[in-house]
């Protein structure tokens, strides 16, 4: 007879060798191709190592200039409406969230709580929509196999862009709850809309029911870029605004017969990315006629696509070339400028306007900017814009392995009991977002259109309490010499103002920074980063640094250096200080028990399924691509599999 440890290999090596076989072969994704050249680089998107070259320096470019503030709010004119530290928030795709959030209601990722809550204690809340081109194929269903909460179903919708079908069970919205209920994020969702025949209000149902209550639940989107429906094939040609209002009112007279949907003026519309333009639904009277119903006015847009690098339609771009059009104040201004004329009509009517879906290009964005320090500062002049230009809100979009421009990115799961999360670079913009408008929800900014305009040097002023509160001045120069490190020196008062004197003896200033555009990882705000690729448990690293800079009263002036690349978040008083900077961040415990007879200690993030992943092949893929779906049964098999060889492997350890 064998012995017992020789019949547990003869009967589970087998077994566990061809599970590691089947599973590790087929992964695009290793350590071994980690410091691969970017030209060779074959492993999934977000961590891709290309690493671009950074423009040169601008002849002629500024390096001192002056600001006047004036140091009352009532003396300014051109303010915008008053603004909320969660202005900038995240778009969360809705095929991603078991890896993203967690893999059911008490099962939550760590890593992603440390991330809410640094945004929350900055900011009192954070917002965050899930959505996006899955939304519209999602179905609630009473369980599924395995008692997971979602999976991705196999066949066809008949979007060119492959976008899976979904399937979830409540339970997803009872993770949505838990998770407000510890870092106070608050959400939109999305209604079903691809088929208006045959509405599936569930989400709408069960999220009513679970997330009002409390006040975690913003609103519901219907139709997910809907001028891109006849292009993807979910439309006939034909398909125009009229169509588009006529189909919303569908919606809207379905959820009037719900009994179990009671709040009816929460929907979000029209979330046109720019082939329709917003007055082109405007001018069939979807306002006017659906004002009851509406919460929020919103649009999505993307300044550029790789779709041709990932479908194969389009026109190739260049990321090199492409690289210094992300790097100057007209590329914010640029992208809203057609949605002006909206945001005033949205002030009209009393709703507010959104930039629901929004980051560096569709399709996953470009490799070398999307994930660079040329991304952070174009994300936070783009935000301050929108925030100046009356938006109310804008999400920056988060997908899987696959693309570029994740502000935050989960390890794959074969790698998730030795990885960290990765943090990408336009994480950090929504930081300093949230520390630049505070907690108060009253701030309100305006571009200062600082040295004459000049489009590498952009500023903004923040007003709050009746006066000036905190300076934004950036740099998109990247210069190791320091001779294009810029100086500000502003006056608060006095001058021509007929005011008195008012700059303070000091200010704080806290500084964004990297050693050029171009890089990736050493980024530091205030003193602290989130490290490389698998480093980062979600919270800030390093010794905080708070630079004090002394001001000349005499003179009424004070003057701020800001480092070429950078920006600088200047605090022009000690309660706009402490309204944006918390004593402390919660953070949250790390391990989770399994619930079998043998209990081992293991990092939550090892249970979730895969990014993307497919049952059957497991490749890394795209959230949007059905080819590289999760198939529902494998997709389940595969990730017991995973489980049983990790406790196995403990259990013998």
């Amino acid at each position: 007879m064998l012995p017992a440890v020789t019949l547990f290999w003869v009967l589970w090596l087998p077994i566990l060798v061809r599970a590691s076989v089947t599973v590790y072969s087929q992964i695009p994704l290793g350590d071994s191709t980690a410091t691969a050249a970017g030209a060779n680089y074959t492993g999934a998107a977000a961590y891709d190592p290309t690493v671009l070259q950074p423009p040169p320096v601008p002849s002629g470019l500024p390096t001192q200039f002056s600001i006047q503030l004036q140091g009352s709010t009532s003396a300014v004119s051109g303010l915008s409406i008053q603004q909320r530290g969660s202005f900038l928030g995240y778009s969360i795709e809705f095929s991603v969230i078991d890896q993203v959030l967690g893999i059911n209601s008490s099962f939550l990722q760590v890593p992603f709580l440390n991330l809410m809550a640094n945004i929350r204690e900055r900011a009192g809340e954070v917002h965050i929509r899930v959505g996006g081109n899955t939304q519209e194929t999602a179905t609630l269903v009473e369980n599924l196999p395995g008692g997971v909460m979602m999976a991705k179903e196999t066949g066809d919708t008949g979007d060119v862009t492959q976008t899976p079908a979904l399937l979830y069970t409540a339970e997803v919205l009872n993770l949505l709850g838990n998770i407000s209920a510890l870092v106070d994020v608050k959400w939109f969702l999305g209604i079903p809309f691809n088929d208006t025949n045959n509405l599936r209000l569930g989400i709408a149902e069960v999220g009513e029911a679970v997330l009002s209550g409390p006040g975690y639940l913003l609103g519901f989107q219907v139709g997910n870029e809907p001028d891109l429906y006849a292009a993807h094939g979910n439309r006939p040609s034909t398909y125009s605004p009229y169509d588009y209002f006529g189909e919303f009112g569908v919606v809207v007279e379905a959820i009037a017969k719900d009994t179990s949907i009671p709040v009816r003026d929460n929907l979000v519309a029209p979330s046109v990315s720019g082939t329709w333009s917003p007055e082109m639904v405007w001018n069939t009277g979807f306002i006017s006629s659906y004002s009851s119903s509406l919460g929020y006015l919103a649009v999505e847009h993307y300044p550029s696509d790789n779709c041709y690098a990932e479908y194969g339609t389009g026109t190739p771009v260049d990321p090199q070339t492409a690289f210094p059009s992300y790097l100057n104040h007209n590329a914010g201004i640029d992208i809203i400028a057609p949605y002006l004329n909206s945001t005033a009509i949205a002030q009209q009517v009393g709703k507010p306007f959104m930039m629901l879906e929004t980051n560096t290009a569709s399709c996953g964005g470009f490799p070398g900017i999307s994930d660079s320090f040329g991304a952070t500062l174009w994300a936070l002049d783009y935000g301050l814009q929108m925030a100046s230009s009356n938006f109310s809100g804008a999400m920056l979009h988060v997908g899987g392995q696959d693309v570029y421009y994740n502000p935050f990115t989960p390890p794959p799961t074969n790698q998730s009991s030795y990885h960290q999360w990765t943090i990408g670079a336009i994480y950090y913009s929504t930081l300093v977002v949230a520390e630049a408008f505070g907690s108060s929800g009253t701030a309100q900014i305006i571009d200062l259109n600082v040295s004459s305009g000049n489009i590498y040097t952009p500023g903004y002023a923040i007003y709050d309490n009746g006066g000036p509160a905190r300076l934004v001045l950036m740099n998109y120069v990247t210069d190791p010499s320091g001779a294009s490190d810029i100086t500000a020196t502003f006056s608060i008062g006095g001058g021509d103002t007929g005011q008195a004197n008012g700059t303070p003896a000091q200010v704080q200033v806290k500084y964004l920074q990297a050693p050029s555009v171009s890089e990736k990882y050493n980024i530091t705000w205030a003193g602290q980063t989130f490290g490389a690729n698998f480093e980062s448990d979600g919270r800030l690293q390093g010794t905080l640094s708070i630079n004090t800079v002394s001001c000349d009263q005499s003179t009424n002036t004070c003057s701020v250096t800001v480092p070429a690349p950078g920006a600088a978040l200047v605090f022009l008083t000690s309660a706009a200080f402490s309204a944006s900077n918390p004593s402390s961040t919660e953070t949250f415990p790390t391990t989770a028990l399994t619930k079998t007879d043998n209990t081992a200690t293991i990092n939550p993030s090892v249970l979730a399924t895969s990014n993307g992943m497919s049952g059957s092949t497991w490749q890394l893929g795209s959230t949007s691509q059905e080819s590289r779906g999760l198939k529902m049964r494998d997709s389940v098999s595969a990730r017991v599999a995973m489980v049983v060889v990790s406790v196995v492997s403990m259990i013998l350890w």
